[in-house]
């Protein structure tokens, strides 16, 4: 019994010591394996820093409106006999758009215009008697307040006929029409909206900070969605004399050339006032800076030998200071500097001390025409 027991004890422990033994050797080939396998290349596309020309500027948002712009009404009741311009058409000032019936004040007019040669030579007649002492003052000053009355009266009478004449007040586009012929018109109905488009402007805002940066006569650039791809060029006009006290912020007013005709009154439009080009200043990609809680860092590419002098390139993670942004661009003031090479895609994956591969890619190109939602 004794002999059985020993010999299933030797069997036991040469059947653990077998799987003991193999759980080693297994990882000892392991660690042996992962010791001598190269180390991961993460993919990025990459670009070399280079010191250029950056011009800053300061961004903001407005609307833009014409130069002269205003709703023509009716000032007198009446009813349309004519109509001179077409919606959209373009308009000279002084031109007549619409004429209302004006038959009775003609009428009147002519009534008391024919009164006049009576009225005046009364009066004229009643001034030489009076001199003369063959009348009464009271007389003479009734003749004078007739001859006066009726020169206000036909005056009057003119400026009632001009009122039914609705005139350009100045050179402009005008926009539809909403009148139409024998249609009867009160007092403020709305003929059509008339504006002056060859100067357009626009009001926009900036922070009370920047206000040391700005002038009247500062060249600013204006974008518009309708036209993504132009640029129009203005200049600040006026600046507003008091700061918002609830905002902090300063109204502004640009004036943009119109020669084209494109910017139309209403149009939301990004503008950035265009500030003093600054020389030899880091700028890259905004594709290319983390930006995170803690600040904004860029992976820079180093190459290193290995322990066999095999060449590899890996990442140093900088922390950076961007000072201003526009479009996909940063200005950089320190962190980096020119004919650094450095990630501008695929640092989700990056870590301190990662080993990449540079790669060509168009990724981040932007198309020429945004694909539709």
């Amino acid at each position: 019994m004794n002999k059985w027991t020993a010999v299933m004890l030797l069997l036991v422990v040469l059947l653990f010591g077998s799987v003991i033994g193999f759980n080693l050797y297994k990882q000892d080939k392991i660690a042996e394996f992962m010791a001598n396998r190269p180390a991961p290349e993460f993919p990025v596309t990459a670009i070399k820093v280079e010191a250029v020309s950056w011009t800053p500027g300061i961004s903001s948002i407005g609307f833009i409106e014409p130069n002269q712009g205003i709703d023509l009404e009716a000032e007198e009741p009446g009813k349309v006999v004519a109509i001179n311009f077409e919606s959209g058409d373009a308009v000279t000032e002084g031109k007549l758009l619409v004429e209302l019936d004006q038959a009775v004040e003609q009428a009147n007019l002519k009534s008391a215009e024919g009164q006049l040669p009576f009225v005046r030579a009364t009066y004229e007649r009643m001034q030489k008697l009076v001199a003369k002492g063959n009348i009464s003052r009271e007389n003479f000053d009734k003749a004078n307040s007739d001859y006066l009355q009726l020169q206000a009266e036909i005056e009057s009478l003119k400026a009632t006929i001009e009122r039914h004449n609705i005139i350009a007040p100045f050179n402009g586009l005008a926009g539809i029409r909403n009148v139409y012929l024998g249609q009867y018109l009160q007092p403020g109905d709305e003929i059509t909206r008339l504006e002056d488009t060859d100067l357009m402007r626009i009001r926009f805002t900036v922070p009370q900070t920047e206000m040391s940066k700005v002038s009247v006569g500062q060249s600013v650039k204006v974008i518009v969605d309708a036209f993504p791809g132009l640029r129009f060029s203005g200049q600040i006009t006026a600046i507003d004399s008091i700061i918002n006290p609830l905002s902090g912020v300063v109204e502004l007013q640009a004036s943009i050339p119109n020669n084209q005709g494109q910017l139309r009154s209403g149009m939301f439009a990004k503008v950035t006032v265009i500030l003093p080009s600054l020389n030899n200043q880091v700028v890259v990609p905004q594709s290319a800076v983390t930006f995170a809680l803690y600040g904004e860092s860029i992976y820079v590419i180093e190459e290193k030998k290995d322990k066999t002098g095999k060449l590899f390139k890996e990442v140093n993670q900088r922390v950076v200071k961007v000072s201003s942004r526009a479009g996909n661009n940063a200005k950089i003031d320190s962190g980096i500097k020119s004919g650094d090479l450095i990630v501008t895609s695929g640092q989700v994956r990056l870590s301190n001390g990662s080993r990449v591969k540079v790669v060509q890619s168009n990724t981040l190109n932007t198309p020429e025409q945004l694909p539709k939602l």
